[in-house]
């Protein structure tokens, strides 16, 4: 039943594996008989990687194993902007309420990091969330973060100073002991709603601070207490 041409490593697929039912316990109450009839497959995608898009929603549901995926729009100008982001553990909330009302799904999933998800058919996904009480519960208990964290977006995306927008993005994307992050000017300035010319200005200040070094598609962040400060109040 997968779509044929799916990019992404394929594996092994057990509905007892640690790794699933620690992310999604919620799991525990499919069938196996459910299970047969959901036709799950699981794939490992690399960043940069699109993991689903509006053709896939017609078929299958998923569920973020691991890694972290940005929910990606495309106005009527041809221009992308990054709506949510999602983590291991979540579920789209435009998958689920496009699935439910019968409209299109609007978006695209494109992977941060390496991922691994799970497909299962659509019709099977629709029905536990309805008919298993604990699915139905994580399901929209993670509707209603999603929910919040997207309008914290907007409303970030309104009030909070271009620059430190980006220095959120940036420490959001690394850590102490990872302080690289592959991502274009342009996938900075999609995330953080402006134009590509006004990341680069900003990143080439940062790097003549000594606070980042950058390179074709990376930036490494060297002093990062130093972009920590200008989060301050």
């Amino acid at each position: 039943m997968e779509r044929f041409g799916r990019t992404g490593e394929k594996m092994a697929f057990d509905p007892e594996d640690k790794q699933l039912l620690n992310v999604f316990p919620c799991l525990g109450a499919v069938q196996p008989n459910e299970w047969a009839e959901a036709h799950p497959f699981m794939r490992r995608f690399p960043a940069k990687s699109s993991i689903f898009q509006r053709e896939d929603a017609a078929i299958y549901g998923m569920f973020l194993l691991s890694g972290t995926v940005r929910i990606t729009l495309i106005n009527e100008q041809g221009s992308e902007s990054v709506l949510n982001m999602l983590t291991a553990g979540e579920v789209c909330s435009l998958m689920v309420l496009s699935g439910l009302s019968g409209r299109d799904y609007p978006g695209s999933l494109i992977a941060e990091t390496d991922v691994d998800v799970l497909f299962v058919l659509k019709s099977s996904f629709l029905r536990w969330v309805q008919e298993y009480e604990p699915i139905r519960t994580a399901i929209f208990g993670g509707l209603f973060e999603g929910m919040l964290r997207m309008v914290d977006m907007l409303q970030e995306k309104q009030r909070m100073p271009l620059e430190k927008r980006l220095v959120k993005a940036l420490l959001r994307a690394t850590a102490e002991g990872q302080p690289l992050i592959h991502a274009t000017h342009q996938e900075l300035a999609d995330e953080i709603g402006t134009a590509r010319e006004v990341v680069s200005r900003s990143l080439q200040r940062f790097k003549q601070y000594g606070w980042i070094e950058t390179g074709r598609g990376w930036v490494r962040i060297d002093q990062r207490r130093r972009l920590e400060d200008q989060l301050g109040d």
